[in-house]
C-alpha cells in the first residue's frame, strides 16, 4: 500500500523537501504518492526523482490536484549526492566560506507578493541544504527578514542553530525603526559587512 503525502497548498520547495524526507525512511520498492496543486510542483518532484534514478509517474486528477508517485530505492533514496534543488531556487551551500546576501525581503523583480513568497522559500531551502552557507548578511530592506513577525524568522533561527552566522546591518535597522524587533543573530556595521564579503569564497545574492 502506497504512503500518501499531502502537499496541497504548499509552495516550492516544501513538496520536494517533504517527499525527500519520506523517501529517506522508506524500504526499497515502496511507493509514496504526493498530492500537489500545480504543475510546477509536479515538474520539481519528477526532476528530483529522475536525479535519484527513481521510478516516477504522475496523474492529473483536476486542474488543481495532481498526484506524483515515486518508488523508493531504499538507502539509495536518501543519497543526496546527485540531487538538485527545484529550478526556481539558487542553491546556497557547498563552500567553506560562503556568504548569502539578503538585500531585500523580496526575491527578483515584479509582483511584490510573489517576491516575498520566493524569498521565504529560498530561506527555507537554505535550512535543508547538507552544506549551508557560513554567513547570512541582511541589509537594506532585507533587514526586515529577521525581525519579530517575519515569515522567515523561524527559518533564520534554524540556520543559526545549524551554525550559520546571521548578521544584520544596524544602520538599516535604525533607518526602518525596527532595531528592537530583531529576533535572530547580531547587529553589525558596514565595515564588518565589507570584511565578510571580501573574505568570502563565494557570495550569493538571490
Amino acid at each position: 500500500m502506497a504512503e500518501k503525502l499531502d502537499c496541497m497548498g504548499k509552495v516550492c520547495p516544501v513538496p520536494v523537501v517533504e517527499t525527500r524526507k519520506i523517501l529517506a525512511g522508506m524500504p526499497e520498492g515502496e511507493v509514496v504518492e504526493v498530492s500537489v496543486d500545480n504543475d510546477i510542483a509536479v515538474q520539481n518532484l519528477t526532476k528530483m526523482a529522475v536525479q535519484k534514478h527513481l521510478a516516477v509517474s504522475s496523474v492529473k486528477l483536476t486542474d488543481t490536484h495532481y498526484v506524483v508517485s515515486i518508488t523508493s530505492a531504499g538507502e539509495k533514496s536518501a543519497d543526496q549526492s546527485e540531487e538538485i534543488l527545484p529550478v526556481q531556487l539558487i542553491p546556497g551551500g557547498g563552500q567553506s566560506n560562503e556568504v548569502v546576501v539578503l538585500a531585500s525581503d523580496k526575491m527578483g523583480e515584479g509582483d511584490e507578493k510573489l517576491g516575498r513568497t520566493l524569498m521565504k522559500g529560498y530561506i527555507y531551502a537554505l535550512t535543508e541544504l547538507s552544506l549551508p552557507p557560513k554567513t547570512v548578511l541582511m541589509y537594506n530592506n532585507g533587514a526586515k527578514l529577521g525581525i519579530e513577525g517575519s515569515d522567515s524568522l523561524a527559518d533564520l533561527k534554524l540556520l543559526e542553530s545549524q551554525g550559520v552566522e546571521i548578521m544584520t546591518c544596524g544602520t538599516c535597522l535604525n533607518f526602518y525603526g525596527i532595531t528592537e524587533k530583531l529576533g535572530v543573530g547580531s547587529i553589525t556595521n558596514m565595515y564588518a559587512i565589507s570584511e565578510k564579503l571580501s573574505a568570502a569564497t563565494k557570495v550569493i545574492k538571490p
